[in-house]
């Protein structure tokens, strides 16, 4: 990860930023800027080999610009993983706007944006994410025809949430029948940490199948909305990290799983939507493998709105994106598998495989 020390290294070394980009193994980062709709935003291109780089656009309130680029190269890098191990002929891209998405989004902002995203010839296709919504890719669509998730009205998919929360549910299911020998989440208790348009239809599916939900997030006025209409629990602030629970789903923003929470974590699986869950790949990976707890890696089986998107490419089905997305269920269980005859964590062996395609593109 950059840190601002390392700005201040250049004289002695490379730039922090193309040593990144270099360790991470990206191809492009494009950082945008207009001063008459105050656009500030970065896109990162990881890798084209499998093909275009898909990824959405978030929209966040970023500390600072290293924070931001932080952000964008890891989330782009995971794109790249995400496409590969679905069996997508993507590669992996992201963008992110700095700003706040209530009060400073405007369609001035957005078309400019897309504007910068039309002079990448369609190395990069964008679509929603946090921040977003698919109006905001109608307008971006105004300016470029390399954007996915515009409205189904004009021939796409719409909102990929839906679709990216029945694939989390796939997943964990998956998970609770390599712990438990069943995948029936029928009384157990899951707590979902975030309940934007994601972590509101996994609550959807959990409650349907009679799971015990505990919900957690940043807006009070949401969690009364949801709890009421699905019966949940609410858990306020960081105490979600306390719950009695035998499933944690984080659903918001990364790094989650980190020295802290760990010690707090009672669960024995962790399956969410939320990109780059753990703080340290490697090192909180091996943590979740010792504490006994089955880990779904998250670019796997949160993978269901990138499929869902991709299949505007070529006329949207949603019938065929609903059955690529079921085939999680047995992705998540052969990952699993892997990790446990390998000796290596479940993020390590998703990582591996989906590597492994990139390296065979690479190299035809």
């Amino acid at each position: 990860m950059i840190k601002i020390t390392d700005i201040q290294e250049t004289q002695t070394s490379s730039n922090p930023i193309i040593r990144e980009m270099n360790e991470m193994g990206h191809e492009q980062v494009v950082f945008c800027q207009d001063q008459e709709t105050g656009l500030k935003a970065i896109i990162a291109i990881h890798s084209t080999a499998l093909g275009p780089a898909l990824g959405g656009t978030r929209m966040w309130n970023y500390k600072n610009e290293l924070e931001a680029l932080n952000d964008v190269l890891r989330l782009s890098r995971g794109m790249t993983f995400k496409a590969s191990i679905s069996g997508l002929n993507l590669g992996g891209g992201k963008a992110v706007i700095f700003g706040d998405s209530k009060t400073q989004k405007t369609d001035a902002l957005m078309k400019r944006f897309g504007q910068f995203v039309e002079t990448l010839g369609g190395k990069y296709i964008t679509a929603e994410d946090v921040g977003m919504t698919t109006r905001d890719m109608e307008i971006v669509r105004k300016e470029t025809k390399h954007v996915t998730g515009i409205p189904m009205s004009m021939g796409g998919s719409g909102d990929p949430s839906p679709v990216t929360a029945y694939g989390v549910y796939m997943g964990m299911k998956a998970a609770a029948k390599y712990k438990w020998g069943t995948d029936s989440l029928k009384g157990k208790k899951v707590a979902v940490q975030g309940i934007g348009n994601v972590g509101t239809n996994l609550v959807k599916h959990l409650t349907e199948e009679g799971a015990i939900v505990t919900i957690n997030d940043i807006s009070k006025e949401r969690m009364d909305l949801v709890a009421k209409q699905y019966n949940a629990s609410i858990i306020e602030g960081d105490a979600i990290y306390d719950v009695d629970m035998d499933i944690y789903a984080p659903c918001a923003l990364g790094s989650s799983i980190n020295d802290a929470t760990l010690k707090r974590l009672t669960c024995s699986i962790i399956a969410g939507a939320a990109n780059n869950q753990l703080a340290d790949e490697v090192k909180h990976g091996k943590m979740v493998m010792e504490k006994g707890i089955i880990y779904a890696p998250d670019f796997l089986i949160n993978a269901g709105g990138l499929i869902n998107v991709y299949s505007e490419l070529n006329g949207y089905n949603r019938e065929e994106s609903i059955k690529k997305t079921e085939e999680i269920y047995h992705t998540t269980l052969e990952i699993l598998k892997k990790s446990e005859l390998d000796e290596i964590t479940p993020h390590e062996a998703a990582k591996q495989i989906a590597q492994s395609r990139v390296r065979s593109a690479r190299r035809n």
